[in-house]
């Protein structure tokens, strides 16, 4: 059985760390042959439909050298068993249209995880709104006015904009900040561009939570990503340390609630980010974390996600 996965660049995925590749390679101890397929290699024509460039891989176990290349050729999206769309944010009018062409290989036929519509219906950062009673105080604007007010209200605020990842562009920003007028006017293009402002969670200093869903069900445990010294992102990009901790009480709370009706909407993986007692973030392009949870409790998310990738083509079939 052919799973395809849509990833970005192989030289740039690093081994050590790389969700995908740990998916790859559970994908490849189940049976299955792995190919991966670049975004940019996607097309649609009408004789053949939907198809990509795609290289088959040999997963090795060595992290430098960590695949094989097998073979290379032009396959319709439809004649793989599944289809799972791992390409990074930006999420920009490339993704959009990437998620259009999976939506046309579905029509015909091909099984995409997670499903394009889901992919371009989910903002990582707004999709909280939906659950709000979870969620920390948040705005979602480009108005310069509202934003300030905002910041005025809470005292202490995170700044972020709508399409970063890896904690890019995030700052904290007082509502005694000299610097707040620059950062607002930076973060929204001078009004040009949406931003999220929440309120700052000091149980920041104890982690970010990623908590992972997968199939409707919830990884017991989750990667805390705690900031290194004098800075305000735990993310893991950002410098942060991931420390694996079984969920608390409140974090199978929040998951439990929001997993059946994500999984209903065609996200076989998402990935939750929880700050505290807070919802923060719902991620579902390419959640990660597998790798570090796996290493430090053993626990093998990237197994249970080819698992219920093969319970969905089965239901399917």
């Amino acid at each position: 059985m052919r799973i395809a996965f849509i990833v970005d660049p192989l030289r740039s995925l690093k081994a050590y760390k790389d969700t995908s590749i740990a998916m790859m390679r559970a994908a490849q101890a189940a049976g299955h042959a792995v190919w991966t397929i670049q975004q940019e290699a996607i097309y649609w024509s009408p004789l053949h439909g939907v198809c990509a460039a795609a290289v088959h891989l040999e997963m090795l176990a060595d992290d430098q050298d960590w695949f094989v290349e097998v073979d290379r050729r032009v396959v319709a999206l439809r004649d793989f068993r599944a289809v799972v769309m791992r390409k990074d944010p930006p999420f920009d009018m490339e993704y959009v249209t990437t998620t259009w062409l999976l939506e046309g290989a579905e029509a015909e036929g091909a099984r995409v995880f997670n499903r394009p519509r889901a992919l371009r219906d989910h903002s990582e950062k707004l999709s909280i709104a939906e659950f709000a009673h979870f969620s920390v105080p948040t705005l979602v604007a480009r108005d310069a006015a509202v934003i300030h007010s905002f910041i005025d209200y809470e005292h202490d605020t995170i700044l972020k904009p709508l399409d970063g990842m890896g904690g890019t562009q995030i700052f904290r920003v007082r509502h005694d900040d000299p610097n707040r007028n620059v950062i607002v006017e930076t973060l929204t293009r001078d009004g040009a561009r949406t931003l999220m402002a929440q309120r700052y969670i000091p149980e920041i200093v104890d982690g970010d939570k990623r908590i992972l869903i997968v199939g409707g069900e919830v990884v017991p445990y989750c990667l805390a990503r705690i900031p290194k010294a004098g800075e305000t992102r735990g993310n893991l990009a950002a410098g942060g340390t991931g420390v694996a901790r079984e969920l608390s009480a409140r974090d199978w709370e929040i998951a439990s609630t929001l997993a059946p009706v994500l999984a209903a909407r065609g996200l076989l993986l998402v990935g939750l980010d929880v700050i505290g007692d807070w919802l923060t973030e719902i991620n579902v392009t390419s959640p990660t974390c597998m790798v570090e949870i796996a290493g430090q409790t053993g626990f093998d998310a990237a197994a249970m996600f080819i698992a219920a990738l093969d319970r969905q083509c089965l239901a399917a079939s």
